[in-house]
């Protein structure tokens, strides 16, 4: 796909970022920015930070489903989320080698952005 588009359009490589496995260009022809996912000619895994939470309450490594941790059980032991961050902690700690979260506490780096705070109090 990409090689079709470049010869219509200039694609100039930019340093743009998302926290996300693409690579971005901007076309020069329309000021565009365009991201490409491209797993088998750039492996992404090195910087891969993602998780997914099931909404049966499974937390799963991204792509390794079957390294799950389960979150309902710490959830539903206590009032408070002592347990709840702790089993996210382990779960984190398990991630496989190349698939580490960039800072050096678990729970922090699970958790989203500032902005998005709120849905972990």
């Amino acid at each position: 796909m990409r090689a079709r588009l470049a010869e219509r359009f200039t694609l100039d490589e930019i340093d743009y970022r998302t926290g996300g496995p693409a690579r971005y260009v901007r076309v020069r022809e329309t000021g565009g920015r365009l991201g490409f996912i491209t797993p088998l000619t750039h492996n992404f895994c090195e910087s891969c930070n993602r998780v997914r939470l099931t909404c049966t309450g499974t937390l799963l490594h991204v792509p390794w489903p079957g390294d799950a941790a389960d979150l309902r059980t710490p959830l539903r032991a206590s009032e408070g989320n002592d347990l709840l961050y702790a089993a996210i902690d382990e779960a984190i700690t398990r991630k496989r080698q190349g698939h580490d979260f960039p800072s050096s506490t678990a729970a922090a780096s699970a958790r989203p952005c500032p902005a998005h705070e709120r849905h972990w109090r």
